[in-house]
C-alpha cells in the first residue's frame, strides 16, 4: 500500500503531483522555452509567441488530460461548437495560444553528447516518474508482468471511416509494465522501441524470446532478493528465466504455450497431448528442484511452469456453470492474479489521453500520464481522504482537471 499517510484534504492535484511534482512541471516551462527559442533562431522569429509559464504549462496538461474522460478525436475539439466542446475549461486559454505551447512543447530540448538512448527526449521524466512510483507504494509480494490494453478509444474506431484508420499510424514502441495484482498499481514502466537500432533493436528479435526475456529482466531489476512471485503469460515463461530469477529471490509462475513460449530444457512428454481422453481437472506433473511443470486439462491442455507454488498442493477453479473444477494451487493462483489484471484493464485503459501525436516519444508521453494518473487514483481509492468525497475514476479525472486549470469551482461533477 501507500507509504505515506495523506491529509484528509488532500485535492486529486496532490496524488498526481506524488509522481509528476512542481520541479518537473518546472522543467518542462524551461525546456519547451529553449527549444522554442532555438527554433526561431533557425526558421525565423515566431512574433506571436511569448515563454510559456508554470501556469501556462499546467493549463496546457489539464487540456490533454481533458481528452481522457471526454473522448475525442483532437483536443482541439474543446474549443470547437460540436459535440465535444467544452466552454467551461476553453476560456482558460485560447486555442491560438494552446497551439503554439503545443508546438514548442518539448521535455529535453535539446540532445547532449554523450546521449545514445532513442528516447532520450523523455527519459529523465521516465526516470523521475519511476521514483515517484517507487517511492509512493510497496507492492504486494504477487506481481504481474504484461502489456497493459492502450488501444484506440473503440467508440472513434467504431465510427471513423477506412481512410481515417488508414491515414493513423501504427505505434512504433511496445510498452511493458510491472503490476501490483492485488491493487492494480503499476510498479515499473519499460519502452521498448519497434526500431531500436543495434542486435537488441525489437525488429531484431521479434518473434524470439530473448525479446521478452531481456523485458522480464529490464522490469524485475529492483525486485531482487523480495521474494516477490512474478506472474508471467507464455510470451515471457521459460524455464532459463525462471532459474536466472530464482537466484535472485524472485519467484514465478506462468503460462507455458508451445508456440509462444521458449520451452528449452522442458521434457518433450509434458508438451504431448496425452492421446487418452482426461475428464476436466485431471493433471500430471514433473519436478526439477524447486521448478514445476503442470499439464492441467480443462476443455484442452494447459501447462504451467512454477518454483512459487508446490505442485501438491490442491486449489480449486470455480465456474458459475460447471461449479468447482479441481486443481493444483498454482493454477488456481495465475487464474485470480490475472483476472483481477483483466479488471484493472476494463477500468483504467478508457481513461488514457487520446490525443494522438505522431512523434513517438509523445505518444510515450501522454501514456505515461495516464498511467501516472491512473495510479494517483488508486493511492487516492486507498487514503482517507477517499472515505470524506469518495470520487469515481471521472470524477477524479475531472477534479485533476479543474485544479491543473485553476478554476475555483470544487463541487464533483455526478
Amino acid at each position: 500500500g501507500p507509504t505515506r499517510k495523506m491529509p484528509l484534504t488532500a485535492s486529486a492535484m496532490d496524488f498526481f503531483q506524488l509522481f509528476v511534482p512542481d520541479n518537473v512541471l518546472k522543467n518542462m516551462v524551461v525546456q519547451t522555452n529553449m527549444y522554442a527559442k532555438k527554433y526561431q533562431e533557425r526558421f525565423g522569429s515566431d512574433d506571436a509567441w511569448i515563454d510559456v509559464t508554470l501556469t501556462e504549462m499546467k493549463a496546457f496538461l489539464g487540456y490533454m488530460i481533458s481528452t481522457s474522460i471526454h473522448h475525442c478525436e483532437s483536443v482541439l475539439s474543446i474549443w470547437s461548437s460540436g459535440f465535444y466542446s467544452n466552454k467551461s475549461i476553453a476560456l482558460i486559454m485560447t486555442q491560438s495560444r494552446f497551439e503554439k505551447i503545443l508546438k514548442y512543447f518539448h521535455v529535453v530540448a535539446f540532445r547532449s553528447s554523450q546521449t545514445t538512448h532513442s528516447l532520450y527526449k523523455i527519459q529523465p521524466f521516465l526516470d523521475s516518474l519511476q521514483n515517484g512510483f517507487d517511492s509512493a507504494f510497496r507492492p504486494s509480494q504477487a506481481q504481474v508482468l504484461h502489456e497493459p490494453l492502450i488501444d484506440e478509444d473503440p467508440v472513434f474506431i467504431a465510427t471513423c471511416t477506412e481512410r481515417e484508420l488508414r491515414k493513423r499510424k501504427k505505434r512504433k514502441f511496445s510498452l511493458w509494465v510491472r503490476q501490483c495484482s492485488s491493487t492494480g498499481f503499476i510498479c515499473q514502466i519499460y519502452v521498448h522501441l519497434k526500431e531500436g537500432s543495434g542486435s537488441d533493436g525489437l525488429d531484431a528479435l521479434k518473434n524470439k524470446p530473448q525479446l521478452h526475456s531481456m523485458v522480464a529482466k529490464s522490469l524485475c531489476q529492483n525486485a531482487s532478493g523480495k521474494n516477490y512471485i512474478i506472474f508471467t503469460g507464455p510470451s515471457i515463461t521459460s524455464l532459463n528465466l525462471f532459474e536466472e530469477f530464482e537466484k535472485q529471490g524472485i519467484y514465478c509462475c506462468g503460462l507455458l504455450s508451445t508456440r509462444k513460449s521458449d520451452c528449452t530444457g522442458l521434457p518433450p512428454s509434458m508438451l504431448n497431448n496425452s492421446a487418452t481422453p482426461q475428464s476436466r481437472g485431471q493433471y500430471r506433473i514433473r519436478m526439477k528442484g524447486n521448478m514445476s511443470l503442470i499439464c492441467w486439462y480443462n476443455k484442452g491442455h494447459f501447462r504451467f511452469l512454477t518454483n512459487a507454488y508446490s505442485p501438491v498442493q490442491q486449489g480449486v477453479i470455480i465456474k458459475r456453470k460447471s461449479g468447482e473444477i479441481p486443481c493444483p494451487l498454482a493454477v488456481e493462483a495465475f487464474a485470480a492474479h490475472l483476472s483481477y489484471i483483466c479488471k484493472y484493464d476494463d477500468k483504467y485503459s478508457k481513461y488514457f489521453i487520446s490525443h494522438k501525436p505522431n512523434k513517438t516519444w509523445q505518444q510515450v508521453f501522454w501514456f505515461a500520464i495516464s498511467i501516472a494518473i491512473n495510479n494517483a487514483y488508486i493511492l487516492y481509492k486507498m487514503s482517507e481522504a477517499y472515505h470524506v468525497t469518495r470520487y469515481s475514476r471521472a470524477q477524479f479525472g475531472e477534479r485533476l482537471v479543474k485544479e491543473l486549470l485553476g478554476l475555483e469551482d470544487t463541487s464533483p461533477t455526478h
